[in-house]
């Protein structure tokens, strides 16, 4: 992995981004390979052409889009209110369900291009329901003050996973959206300890105010990542596909450990890479303006030739940026991937066999509007 991220990595830097759609090509394509249920591993089958060529036509899109509506809610808010603001305010909340419209594109896409067993995954279409759900059950959830938080929760999963396909099997989101409730208790006790804590502010109490506020930040924190994982297992285990369900486990020390240890070296070794760049880009600085002993500080910045030193710049911004990315996918994607992965079984095996092969979606766009939208959306 370490090898394959690096070498991608830096790849994507020499063409300027374009290798960026061949790298998570790659990438998915090892993670699907090392997931094998039953010793039978994942296939991941999408090319790099189609999300190049569905990054460019989302960019030409958005550009059309977002360049005519600002510049007609620019001239609205000019015309009417004498100033900006309502302009870029009501531009930011036009692109939100852009954004949820590409993520579930993006998710129908990757499904689109995995096998298992030579049997293709599939997602039925339906970006735009999913947006418009995302903004009703957010909506909610804001209203409420996050106490509906597990409902959206629930609902938008559901949305997802009852429009989910293996071969002409279709997947089922059971359960209740009341069951992730014991689970977020934790999250809404540091919330609570949080409250106390600016009421202490409030009181003049700023002693304990400050260690109410560090413990309710410590709380929360923590209370969101149990949250994140335990909705995970108790929603893995109410889907079912035909008569073949699943049994997830995953655990949150556990996953509280990867983030931890994964952190900490990424840290350790980003300062080090720090020190060694400071070191060597002196140097070179140095030479360049004819020996850094001969030279205070103030005498450094004012003789480094302008190109040198964007260069330099660049150099130490771009091997910072590949380091970064490489130390992530090695001590913090891959060891949580395989937790979950390793914590995951399937039930109810003996009826794959009825699992017939469905038609290819073609998916033209891939994640376009993901990429130019920088979502992420996955490996």
């Amino acid at each position: 992995m370490f090898r394959l991220a690096l070498v991608s990595s830096v790849l994507t830097v020499l063409t300027l981004g374009i290798y960026r759609f061949w790298m998570k090509t790659r990438l998915r394509r090892y993670y699907w390979s090392a997931i094998r249920p039953g010793g039978l591993p994942l296939e991941y089958v999408g090319e790099p052409i189609e999300k190049l060529l569905g990054f460019l036509i989302a960019v030409v899109i958005l550009a059309f889009y977002i360049g005519v509506v600002n510049l007609i809610l620019m001239f609205l808010s000019f015309s009417l209110l004498q100033g900006n603001f309502a302009a870029y305010a009501l531009s930011l909340v036009g692109v939100i369900p852009v954004g949820f419209y590409a993520r579930y594109r993006a998710r129908r896409y990757i499904l689109a291009r995995s096998r298992w067993r030579g049997l293709r995954f599939g997602l039925a279409p339906g970006a735009w329901g999913y947006a418009g759900r995302a903004l009703l059950h957010w909506s909610i959830t804001i209203l409420s003050l996050g106490l509906l938080w597990p409902r959206m929760t629930f609902k938008l999963e559901k949305y997802r996973t009852d429009r989910t396909f293996f071969g002409t099997e279709q997947f089922n989101q059971g359960g209740r959206w009341q069951m992730l409730y014991p689970v977020f208790v934790p999250f809404v006790a540091g919330l609570v300890v949080l409250g106390l804590a600016l009421g202490l502010w409030a009181g003049g109490f700023l002693v304990p105010a400050v260690l109410a506020g560090l413990a309710g930040v410590i709380a929360t924190l923590l209370g969101l990542l149990h949250y994140k994982v335990q909705s995970f297992r108790l929603l893995s285990n109410a889907k079912t596909l035909g008569n073949i369900g699943f049994s997830s486990n995953p655990r949150t020390w556990r996953v509280m450990g990867i983030y931890t240890f994964g952190n900490l070296v990424v840290g350790i070794c980003m300062v080090g890479l720090a020190f060694a760049l400071f070191a060597v880009l002196g140097s070179i600085a140095g030479s360049a303006v004819g020996g850094l002993g001969e030279l205070d500080l103030e005498e450094m910045a004012t003789g480094i030739p302008v190109w040198i030193g964007t260069a330099l710049a660049l150099i130490s911004y771009f091997v910072f940026f590949v380091s970064w990315g490489v130390l992530q996918q090695v001590f913090i994607t891959l060891p949580l991937a395989r937790h979950y992965v390793e914590t995951l079984k399937i039930t109810g095996a003996e009826g794959l066999s009825s699992v017939r092969q469905r038609d290819r979606d073609e998916f033209t766009e891939a994640e376009g509007f993901a990429e130019a939208l920088d979502l992420g959306a996955a490996i």
